[in-house]
């Protein structure tokens, strides 16, 4: 049963990506986009990840796959992505955006340590009948 109103299909929707970002499939990761997504990733030096800029769902895949070879997230990692302080913003019948801020934790199953903080300013478009991300982009600090 999907929630009510946008905005809570949205915020469902971020809690999804978080949860499919550590320990989910990257097919099921992928499908939370809309086909010509844009996603937008600082440099992360403490990470050894370069600034990123990612269009479509093919290339975000190919960047989850990088992350997890690198052992940087997703299943058998041990870290955690959490999203809060959601403001969702529905713009018009087919659009919203949304600001959140994230944390990310490492060696959760032992010592969880706070590896990062920032935010998300994300974009919206009901595709296929459903609520996607269209554009990412992610602020550190």
């Amino acid at each position: 049963m999907q929630p009510e109103g946008p905005a809570e299909q949205i915020r469902s929707m971020l809690a999804r990506i978080a949860h499919l970002a550590d320990t989910g499939s990257v097919e099921d990761y992928v499908e939370q986009f809309t086909r010509e997504a844009e996603w937008n990733m600082p440099a992360n030096p403490d990470r050894g990840i370069p600034a990123q800029v990612r269009r479509g769902r093919e290339e975000i895949a190919a960047g989850v796959r990088e992350r997890r070879a690198a052992g940087i997230q997703g299943p058998g990692t041990f870290t955690r992505h959490v999203t809060t302080a959601i403001a969702v913003d529905v713009t018009s019948e087919t659009t919203a955006r949304a600001d959140a801020v994230w944390t990310f934790y490492v060696d959760t199953t032992t010592t969880p340590k706070l590896s990062g903080v920032g935010s998300y300013a994300d974009e919206f478009e009901l595709e296929d009948e459903r609520w996607r991300l269209s554009r990412r982009v992610i602020s550190r600090g």
